[in-house]
């Protein structure tokens, strides 16, 4: 009996303006996702990419904060313009609200928001579009699988089993959607303490085991650092303000990787 996932087809339209869309999904809230989308596109730019990034959680936009972004984006009354920061062009809509208003919506609202951000953006001449996926396996995740031309994902986790079961469960929906899984990344997978000690504080080796389980690329680790997250609040993620920080070689790497594989 087969029991691989079945891949349905749809018809997928590229987003205009771009030339690949790669999404960061988890399933799972609380791994640092949007740390690695924000810090993922500026390493694409920094191997000489042309990078947009648009921030698809609709009930909470990280964007904003992770690149201290203060102003609304212009309209000419048919489409948004991004808003350029850092060299990257930037969509989110927590750009279009206050910073603590809650976007109380159902799904309808929430797939409409999703396809004016893919569809009436004047995203311009990017070789990637970075996508910082909400968490779950809903409304969002069905509108890009099913109607935009994804061409890859990248599965962030940290090693703990209660967040792998959520991604275990985003690894089927993108195999079910046909949405090609370029690989697993095990974020936060340890700490190096100030006696130089390892320590992984959420369990170890998880994710390379999921990675193994599912027969998809383990793309690596990225080990907690204080300055990641200080630097994120600040809104100058740490690729931007410290290129040569051993975390910042880890993603550019990475962009590096991916930039040879489409481009």
């Amino acid at each position: 009996m087969d029991t691989k996932p079945r891949q349905k087809s749809f018809i997928k339209n590229p987003i205009n303006g771009t030339k690949f869309t790669i999404a960061i999904s988890s399933a799972k809230g609380g791994v640092g996702k949007s740390t690695f989308a924000t810090n993922i596109a500026i390493a694409l730019k920094k191997v000489g990419c042309k990078v947009g990034l648009l921030d698809a959680d609709i009930y909470g936009p990280s964007l904003p904060k992770l690149f201290s972004i203060n102003e609304k984006p212009k309209s000419d009354g048919k489409s948004l313009n991004p808003i350029l920061k850092y060299d990257i062009q930037c969509m989110s809509i927590g750009f279009l609200t206050e910073e603590q208003t809650p976007m109380i919506w159902r799904g309808p609202m929430v797939t409409s928001a999703i396809k004016t951000f893919t569809q009436k953006v004047s995203w311009k001449d990017l070789d990637f579009i970075i996508v910082d996926m909400p968490p779950g396996t809903g409304d969002t995740q069905l509108t890009f699988s099913q109607e935009i031309k994804m061409d890859g994902a990248i599965i962030i986790s940290t090693p703990q089993e209660i967040a792998l079961q959520d991604v275990k469960r985003g690894i089927k929906m993108f195999d079910k959607l046909g949405v090609k899984i370029i690989g697993l990344i095990d974020n936060m997978s340890h700490f190096i303490g100030d006696d130089g000690k390892k320590y992984a504080i959420f369990g170890e080796g998880g994710v390379k085991r999921t990675a193994i389980e599912f027969e998809k690329e383990f793309l690596g680790e990225i080990p907690i650092n204080p300055e990641v997250g200080k630097l994120g609040d600040q809104g100058t993620p740490i690729v931007e303000s410290k290129p040569d920080h051993e975390i910042s070689k880890i993603y550019i790497n990475l962009a590096e990787k991916i930039k040879s594989t489409y481009l």
